[in-house]
């Protein structure tokens, strides 16, 4: 049986370890934090942020409206304020059939 490597969970996140999950700049990372009300990093006493799994997560909400779904920043912050349960679950319904595809593509190379 081949080695899977454990997955670790982290508490805080840097901005520089959020940019590169999503493959865009820090900058990026800044602007959707002042334009989104859900982001809400933890920041130390020299002002370094510090996101954690929830702001993560959310992220990957703004990231699904914004750069895969297309919408504009004012759309996906409307989207977000009129109905957040929903976008969650459709978000997480979009989130497993891709690891439902990810995994078929892994099983169908093995065969």
């Amino acid at each position: 049986m081949p080695y899977k490597k454990p997955v670790i969970k982290k508490v805080y996140y840097r901005i520089g370890e959020v940019a590169a999950l999503f493959d865009v700049n820090i900058s990026l990372i800044r602007f959707w934090e002042k334009e989104f009300d859900i982001i809400k990093p933890f920041r130390n006493k020299k002002g370094n942020r510090f996101f954690t799994q929830a702001d993560v997560d959310n992220f990957h909400i703004i990231y699904h409206l914004v750069k895969e779904r297309g919408y504009t920043l004012q759309g996906a912050r409307e989207k977000l304020k009129g109905n957040f349960a929903e976008v969650v679950d459709n978000h997480q319904v979009v989130k497993t059939l891709q690891d439902i595809k990810a995994f078929l593509l892994e099983l169908k190379e093995e065969l």
